[in-house]
């Protein structure tokens, strides 16, 4: 019996961080704009509570998510009032992207999926954006309709009281204030999206991704892959994508001395294949290696799919004494 894949592995994926990655900053900025608060305030005070806490009887922080649980502190304490995941939404459409974004999604899309020979083997692009940033504000950014799927942090305006099946008329806040996190991605599970993206996990909600599976039944073999982002924190996904044969780049704020050494050390250490500007319009550096990082890949495809035809086809039979 001739064995079938479960996928056609035709697709590229460029998988995204977002801040300082696709924006200058953090994403938050237009919820503090919004609540008159200091931001830089809010993030000296978030630094300090992993000692804060440990200080006061606990044994491990987890200080990605620290932030969280500071902004839903506030909405406790009514710094915050009336903060929804509709309102957060509506934010997200306040975030400033770096030059070129989101244009440059579309264009790079379009000049794969556009070429006859990449065509014919039905090669497409799939946007991935992974971040420890709020699902909400990035579904309301200009990105959100180029993105195949979104993993960042999610908060619920629900609560789930005891005997909540019986309580249905308790489950919400009564002013829709979030109330709590429902999914939370940190720097180090960062890695699991990148698992549901190779296995299809995320398409395909019956194959769990702790699921065994052989290579040639990934959805998005690692070798289909391009990692951007901006610097240590994405360590872990630069180690896994690497590792396993994908491409991967950092970027830095133009100007900025600092994020440019911080990009080259992790070139030095062999954590990334290359660097460059955070500027994505057409003919940047940036632009332009990525847009070759995806046209390489796409040739690479093209190889495999027809060597293995020309194996499995076979020569026609001929005539005997035929040249």
């Amino acid at each position: 019996m001739t064995s079938r894949q479960l996928f056609p592995q035709n697709v590229i994926a460029m998988i995204w961080d977002f801040d300082k990655t696709l924006i200058p900053g953090n994403m938050q900025g237009p919820l503090f704009r919004h609540y008159d608060i200091d931001e830089t305030a809010f993030w000296d005070e978030v630094d300090g509570l992993e000692q804060f806490y440990l200080d006061h009887g606990a044994h491990r922080v987890a200080r990605d998510t620290l932030y969280l649980h500071h902004i839903l502190t506030y909405v406790r304490e009514g710094r915050m009032p009336g903060l929804s995941n509709d309102l957060l939404r509506e934010l997200g459409g306040e975030i400033q992207f770096y030059q070129g974004i989101p244009d440059f999604l579309e264009l790079l899309r379009k000049s794969i999926e556009s070429e006859p020979r990449f065509a014919e083997h039905q090669i497409r692009v799939e946007h991935y954006l992974v971040s420890t940033g709020l699902r909400p504000m990035i579904l309301g950014s200009a990105i959100a309709p180029y993105l195949a799927d979104v993993w960042a942090c999610e908060f619920t305006e629900l609560v789930a009281m005891p005997d909540y099946r019986k309580r249905q008329e308790r489950l919400f806040s009564p002013d829709r204030e979030i109330r709590q996190l429902v999914y939370t991605i940190d720097n180090t599970t960062k890695t699991r999206a990148i698992f549901e993206i190779n296995k299809g996990s995320n398409r395909n909600p019956a194959i769990d991704v702790n699921s065994k599976m052989a290579p040639e039944d990934r959805r998005v073999p690692f070798l289909n892959m391009v990692y951007v982002a901006d610097g240590p924190s994405d360590v872990p996904v630069f180690s896994v994508v690497g590792a396993n044969g994908g491409r991967t780049y950092a970027v830095y704020r133009p100007g900025s001395q600092i994020e440019f050494e911080q990009a080259n050390r992790l070139l030095e250490q062999d954590r990334i294949d290359a660097f460059g500007e955070a500027v994505y319009t057409e003919g940047s550096q940036t632009a332009m290696w990525l847009t070759h990082a995806a046209r390489q890949i796409a040739h690479r495809i093209v190889r495999d799919r027809e060597e293995a035809l020309s194996e499995r086809v076979g020569l026609p039979p001929r005539h005997v004494g035929d040249d």
